[in-house]
């Protein structure tokens, strides 16, 4: 009996349960069924929509243009909301949120989100929201800050921006404490377009209690709960799992090395568990 109760626990604390949905997009073009799915989770065309955008250089610009590829859609209450840090603790932007059933996160720099965002009442709110049945969404950097450790996109050791991520190394992937919707996994971006394998399997190496999700351009995850996700979209999602890793090592060169990570390659319509860690048939 205790056996169970701790395991039971462990699920709990690992998945907490919220009641909306992620829609998780890796970058490039968003095919219009998709953004759909966003409207439809987040209650129909009249649904009230926010777009975040200040993970990009010109957040107005970014703002302007994924209103208006929700407007497309038939969206009659979508709007945007920019605010930095002060603002983000202060009750009258708070208050913006009022009647809010999803969230949208642009585009452009991740570390951008969490200096403005992270630990802010604003933050909070949308988790409630979360929480409360709502949608939370995000593309690119958007998608990255899904995740509880985050990626940065630096390289500590490679400092040649000509030739990136082209080793797995110890110490060499720079994280971060992300938004934390997912707790379990860690997210990348742009995966199999931009030949992202070696910056994920580098991390699963030094995390190997976590999954890595690795989510290719066009495409979606759409997570329920923090326990399942389908694949939707026009590319892959690859799926780490270093959580039975053997002879984890490391050479005089730094290299890593390891032994049994498991790899899962999905298309869309593909189902897989967080929580069972396989495919779902």
């Amino acid at each position: 009996m205790k056996t169970v109760i701790i395991c039971f626990l462990f699920t709990v604390l690992s998945f907490p349960q919220g009641n909306g949905k992620l829609i998780i997009i890796g970058g490039g073009d968003k095919p219009d069924y998709i953004l759909q799915k966003i409207i439809d989770f987040a209650g129909g065309k009249d649904a009230k929509i926010i777009v975040i955008p200040n993970a990009s250089s010109e957040p107005v610009e970014s703002a302007d243009y994924n209103v208006e590829e929700f407007k497309k859609l038939g969206c009659t209450n979508v709007d945007y909301l920019y605010c930095n840090r002060e603002e983000a603790n202060q009750d009258s932007t708070i208050k913006k949120l009022e009647g809010v059933t999803g969230i949208f996160f642009g585009g452009g720099d991740q570390s951008l989100l969490t200096r403005d965002l992270l630990g802010t009442k604003l933050l909070w709110e949308i988790k409630n929201i979360y929480e409360n049945g709502g949608v939370i969404s995000g593309t690119s950097a958007g998608a990255a800050v899904m995740s509880e450790v985050m990626i940065t996109g630096n390289e500590l050791i490679n400092q040649d921006s000509t030739s990136a991520f082209v080793d797995i190394k110890k110490d060499n992937i720079e994280t971060t404490e992300g938004f934390g919707f997912i707790k379990s996994a860690i997210i990348d971006q742009h995966f199999i377009k931009r030949k992202r394998l070696n910056r994920l399997i580098s991390l699963m190496i030094e995390n190997p209690t976590l999954l890595g999700i690795g989510i290719d351009e066009n495409t979606a995850i759409i997570v329920d709960n923090h326990l399942d996700f389908q694949v939707v979209g026009e590319g892959q999602v690859i799926v780490f799992d270093p959580t039975q890793c053997r002879e984890l090592e490391v050479d005089k060169n730094g290299n890593l090395g390891a032994g049994n990570i498991i790899m899962h390659i999905l298309v869309s319509g593909s189902e897989f568990s967080l929580t069972q860690k396989h495919i779902l048939y």
